[in-house]
């Protein structure tokens, strides 16, 4: 009998032959099994930007690169589905090549990680094994024998052709890449993630949207790759920044509007942005039939435990730009913060840090999606029904009791839940852009109550801001909710807001008609104390308009109904404005008496900051005059209360004062001090322009224009 010998000979030996015979063998020569190492997909047509991130990996690749304490054999590249991970990748691995610095080959492999049936490690290991030339016989059954012959593997090719490029694309774990770590420290992994992997020991590089300059420019070179002569972006400059801005400055989002413009060549840019603008689910238009993003979106959404599916459907319906934990922690309905969920979603990067530690927020794209989910199913909105519920009470419960420490007086019984003005202060200026998003869910009936009363808190404190555009949004809001709910006098007091915070926005003539209503509909409700606060305001305006007589009239009536009504504080409001229109008419001995009273009564209420607009308009009256120095005098105790509390404004505006006085006086060089002072407040206080004003002023302090007075 004869032995084999792994099927490529016969062995006779031992085998007795008593005659002639003949033997018949074939030989088969085995070829080496196909490679593929130069497996690297193409440039993403458009690829722009992103020069610093490339420069980043680039510098992480670089054989040339000056010694690190550990050599980087990973980069990790992730960032939201759509953010352009891959795109980044391919074209870092392209130029890297083109540097000659993986003379080895590079390796290409999908992962799927996001995918109902992702690749898994095992899996991995036998494609890697196969496009590096190991025969399918040859690969082990099992994973460590694998992934040891990997690395053995990878080893004599660098001795042999060099460093290898190993991308690993689309993961979804540590486990699934983990595997696919190169022995030799000459070879380089680089991976693509929608989750950040710190337990790589990897260079991290986390991807955010372009920039909207970067956004233009891949419009752009889509729209000219299709055709060269495609100028509708360059030509549309203003709407093709509106179009990145509606696309969330997201590549695939981008490059999706780009291909239907392509589709489109008649279509102006102008006119997809009102189709975005007008589709209640932009997800749904940013479709090209291949490219979705809503799908995109979705492969991370369905991999999410349930808690926090639920957190990313509540956080998607949260008011305003970014959420403190403090409010997501109301959106979930929870004992706690949930920190682990948050910071899992974070590392998906379906959430992102908002602007300030424990804020958070999501890309626009990203709450459109969510919206949508919660949207969709009876359940979901039922849920997030419930859930802004409990923000736009929480918000109301708060701000109220803001509301009340800035109000505050002593003799006044303590506000409870913020022990100063300060305190206060910072939780509506950290709350701010969410307390005037969630006042308007007004034109929602079922949130148009607690939201209409959440607006009428926040009016001394945006007022005190000179936040004037959003003190505008929230009185409008309230004022449109309270007039469908047929609620009168709620309406009113929207009326009188709006038309303060238009006055104040320097738009007195629409204040005039917005206070003139508020008027009406308190004096048809009977309402006297609130008829003479819609006066006052009204009379401000009136001034302002120039017409001064008429101002006289109406803030003479306001201080008639608050004496009547026993409110000496307003009627120190009424007594202030009353003066600033008397000695614009020149009468000026009058106006000294009437801020006199108004600082008396001031004083007696203990309104330090009241006084200390009285002080000032007394000063000027002083001044008037030809009082200087008692003007002074009053200008220097009005300095030191709003210094006190920090109203910059208002030490601006008592500054401007203050170095006409000194200028009366022939005193050139306190002026001069007085008016750098004033450029300094008004900086801080965010008013550049009177700021340059005083400046200026600071040089030609003889030619400057009185000062504009304190009004409460």
């Amino acid at each position: 009998m004869t032995n084999e010998y792994d099927g490529d000979h016969l062995d006779f030996r031992g085998v007795k032959v008593t005659g002639p015979f003949t033997a018949k063998a074939e030989y088969h020569k085995h070829g080496p099994a196909p490679t593929a190492l130069d497996a690297l997909p193409a440039r993403a047509v458009g690829f722009t930007g992103r020069d610093d991130e490339l420069r980043a990996l680039l510098d992480a690749f670089d054989p040339s690169a000056p010694e690190r304490p550990t050599a980087v054999l990973v980069a990790a590249v992730s960032g939201l589905g759509g953010i352009g991970k891959t795109a980044l990748a391919v074209e870092a691995a392209h130029e890297a090549c083109g540097r000659g610095w993986f003379t080895g080959g590079v390796l290409f492999m999908d992962l799927h990680g996001y995918d109902d049936d992702p690749v898994t490690a095992d899996q991995a290991l036998e494609a890697l094994l196969r496009a590096l030339g190991t025969a399918p016989e040859h690969i082990p059954a099992t994973a460590d024998e694998r992934a040891a012959l990997y690395r053995s593997t990878l080893a004599e090719r660098a001795r042999k052709r060099g460093a290898v490029l190993i991308l690993a694309d689309n993961a979804s774990s540590p486990e699934q890449v983990r595997p696919l770590l190169p022995g030799d420290k000459r070879h380089r992994l680089l991976v693509t993630s929608r989750h950040k992997l710190p337990q790589l020991g990897a260079r991290l590089l986390p991807l955010d949207e372009l920039t909207p300059e970067e956004a233009y420019a891949l419009l752009d070179r889509a729209l000219r790759t299709a055709d060269p002569s495609d100028s509708r972006v360059a030509d549309g400059a203003e709407a093709a920044a509106e179009l990145a801005s509606r696309c969330g400055h997201l590549p695939l989002a981008l490059q999706i509007a780009a291909a239907l413009l392509v589709l489109a060549r008649d279509k102006p840019v102008a006119e997809l942005v009102a189709e975005l603008t007008e589709f209640r689910d932009r997800l749904t238009h940013l479709d090209d039939g291949e490219r979705s993003v809503r799908a995109a979106f979705d492969l991370s959404y369905r991999r999410l435990p349930p808690e926090q599916a639920r957190l990313l459907r509540l956080l998607s319906l949260a008011p305003g730009p970014d959420v403190s934990t403090e409010v997501v922690t109301v959106l979930a309905e929870a004992d706690a913060p949930p920190s682990r969920a948050l910071d899992a979603l974070t590392r998906t990067h379906l959430v992102e840090r908002g602007n300030g530690r424990g804020r958070w927020r999501l890309h626009d794209l990203v709450r459109a999606f969510g919206a949508g989910v919660a949207a969709g199913d009876t359940g979901f909105r039922e849920e997030g029904e419930a859930a802004r519920d409990r923000v736009l009470e929480f918000y109301y419960r708060w701000a109220e009791a803001a509301d009340d420490r800035l109000r505050w007086l002593p003799g006044m019984p303590e506000p409870e839940r913020f022990t100063d003005r300060a305190q206060a202060l910072e939780w509506l200026d950290g709350e701010r852009a969410g307390l005037v998003a969630a006042v308007q869910w007004a034109g929602e009936e079922r949130y148009a109550d607690t939201a209409v009363r959440l607006a009428e808190c926040l009016a001394e404190y945006l007022s005190w801001r000179r936040s004037f555009d959003d003190w505008i949004t929230v009185s409008r809001a309230a004022r449109e909710a309270a007039h469908r709910a047929g609620d009168r006098h709620r309406e009113a007091g929207a009326w009188t807001n709006l038309g303060s915070a238009l006055r104040q926005a320097g738009r007195a003539e629409e204040a005039i008609d917005a206070l003139t209503r508020a008027r009406d509909l308190f004096r048809a409700a009977g309402d006297r104390l609130r008829e003479g606060v819609a006066w006052a305001s009204l009379g401000l305006a009136l001034r302002e308009v120039g017409w001064v007589g008429e101002a006289v009239e109406a803030l003479t009536r306001t201080r008639d109904l608050f004496r009547a009504a026993g409110d000496r504080l307003r009627e120190g409001d009424a007594w202030t404005s009353l003066g600033v229109a008397l000695w614009e008419v020149d009468r000026v001995g009058e106006a000294v008496e009437a801020h006199t009273r108004a600082r008396d009564l001031f004083q007696a209420a203990g309104d330090r900051y009241r006084e200390g607009m009285a002080w000032t308009n007394l000063g000027v009256a002083l001044r008037k005059a030809g009082r200087a120095g008692e003007a002074v005098e009053a200008f220097g105790k009005a300095l030191e209360i709003f210094r006190e509390f920090e109203d910059w404004y208002g030490a601006g505006q008592t500054l401007h004062s203050l170095a006409l006085a000194h200028e009366v006086a022939h005193r050139p060089s306190n002026a001069r001090a007085c008016w750098l002072q004033a450029a300094e407040a008004f900086t801080r206080a965010n008013a550049p322009d009177r700021a340059t004003q005083a400046r200026n002023s600071a040089d030609r302090t003889d030619k400057d224009p009185d000062p504009t007075p304190i009004t409460p």
